[in-house]
């Protein structure tokens, strides 16, 4: 079955840059519409970002458009989360996740966090000066 193991997070300064991947093993990676989610301590966890199965339909929750980047590599079975101008609200767990289903479901960008069914542990991020 699908597994996914998220890296990439770390202690930044605000300003600066993080990619984050998630890599995926145990089931045809294309296949999967990819989504990234994050939660900060006592808060709840949002959706942040989405990717289709192909790359070519993405959506972001307004909070980051424009900053956050998602992107995917099917040859080398790894989704990406690319974060730009890094702020202390962007301290969080950040997750990735996975849904699949009919190539009508996954041509399209669509991760409800109910649907997701495979989910990685998290990588932390960290945003302080």
């Amino acid at each position: 079955q699908l597994q996914l193991v998220e890296s990439g997070g770390g202690l930044v300064q605000p300003g600066t840059s993080l990619r984050l991947s998630c890599a995926a093993s145990g089931a045809r990676f294309r296949d999967y519409i990819i989504g990234w989610f994050r939660q900060a301590p006592g808060r709840e966890r949002e959706q942040v970002s989405c990717i289709n199965y192909s790359g070519t339909d993405t959506n972001y929750a307004n909070s980051v458009k424009g900053r956050f980047t998602v992107s995917r590599d099917n040859a080398k079975n790894t989704a990406y989360l690319q974060i730009d101008s890094l702020a202390p609200e962007d301290t969080a767990t950040y997750y990735c996740a996975a849904v699949g289903g009919s190539l009508y479901y996954i041509m399209r960008a669509r991760c409800a966090e109910g649907t997701m069914n495979t989910w990685g542990k998290g990588t932390q991020v960290t945003v302080a000066s």
